[in-house]
């Protein structure tokens, strides 16, 4: 159907055809989505040149410290978003509560689930950073229906991706019909298709996970990461740690080389451990894309699709990445090892 140099909404609309979809809105939508990762990638080349690095002194609704890049993206986002015109409802890291578009919603068939800047704290020592959405579609109309069109299971997502801001830029996307990969060519302003039909290894030789946190984690990841890092050939271990602290930077490189990236439920003594990658807009759409890829997403107990959402910001655990690795993870959470 298509090759490497393809544009992104070309191919965008080579896939609808041959899915017999005809509207145009889903390529219209994913374009919007890809104009504003554009922007973004020429915001963050710039930022310490316009003044936009550093923290804005507020927290969002995770208690986070606010980047000032992290605003500016969300507010591309929006507007990319509002001006589709395909669009009901936002749900943002940065964003306290949902945002309804009053009037679209009336016509809108999509509702967006985003993190404008993952890995922010990467931004002002010139890291990796990304962004992550998540589509849906509405579920009806009127008020009474938003609880609905936002807390919907993974599997109801119709495309997931991210787009990572680093030596190129790169879209990477799945409409539930595999993944492909795009690089930003910034002499002509497009997404060109560079990574077709991104397929996971089985099984990797690398780990990703902040073993600053080891003291918050439960015996069962401790376990599980020993075992990682225990020399035995026959098992092709040990490990190798590689660790960005961009998540979407982390899934990136699994992705194409085979890994696990964990982020397990963390607790400090006084509380049981939790999860602190949010699902609707970090979790879902990665587990979306790495089982598109041929991957698994997990809980530790349940699959990341298969949560169901109780809250716009919900966190939870998330081990991610090539199939055999992650079932080997989860036999650790669930006691099998």
């Amino acid at each position: 159907m298509s090759g490497k140099g393809v544009t992104l909404p070309r191919h965008l609309l080579q896939t609808q055809r041959a899915q017999g979809e005809a509207s145009g809105e889903f390529t219209a939508l994913l374009t919007q989505i890809s104009l504003a990762c554009k922007v973004i990638a020429r915001e963050i080349g710039r930022a310490a040149l316009a003044g936009t690095l550093g923290a804005t002194g507020t927290v969002n609704v995770q208690g986070e410290q606010v980047k000032k890049l992290d605003l500016l993206a969300n507010g591309i986002m929006v507007d990319a978003l509002e001006e589709s015109g395909l669009v009901c409802t936002l749900v943002s890291e940065e964003m306290d509560e949902p945002l309804h578009f009053g009037k679209a919603c009336e016509r809108a068939k999509y509702v967006v689930c985003f993190d404008p800047v993952d890995g922010s704290s990467n931004i002002d020592i010139n890291g990796v950073v990304g962004t992550i959405f998540s589509i849906r579609r509405r579920t009806g109309q009127g008020p009474e229906h938003v609880a609905a069109d936002l807390l919907q299971r993974g599997t109801a997502q119709v495309a997931a991706g991210y787009a990572m801001y680093g030596p190129s830029t790169v879209f990477v996307y799945t409409g539930g019909d595999g993944v492909n990969g795009f690089t930003l060519d910034p002499t002509i302003g497009e997404f060109l298709l560079s990574h077709e039909g991104i397929r996971i290894p089985g099984r990797g030789k690398t780990y990703s996970v902040n073993e600053g946190h080891v003291h918050r984690w439960d015996p069962q990841t401790r376990r599980l990461v020993e075992h990682l890092r225990t020399a035995d050939r026959a098992t092709g271990r040990p490990y190798s740690l590689r660790y960005v602290g961009s998540l979407v930077a982390d899934l990136h490189r699994t992705l194409l080389e085979g890994a696990i990236y964990l982020y397990p439920a963390e607790g400090d003594g006084a509380k049981p451990p939790a999860g602190k990658l949010r699902l609707l807009y970090e979790a879902a759409p990665l587990g979306f894309v790495a089982e598109q890829a041929g991957g698994r997403a997990s809980t530790g107990a349940e699959r990341i699709l298969e949560v169901q959402p109780t809250s716009p910001h919900q966190r939870v655990p998330l081990l991610i990445g090539s199939p055999e690795d992650v079932a080997l993870a989860e036999e650790f959470h669930q006691g099998k090892r």
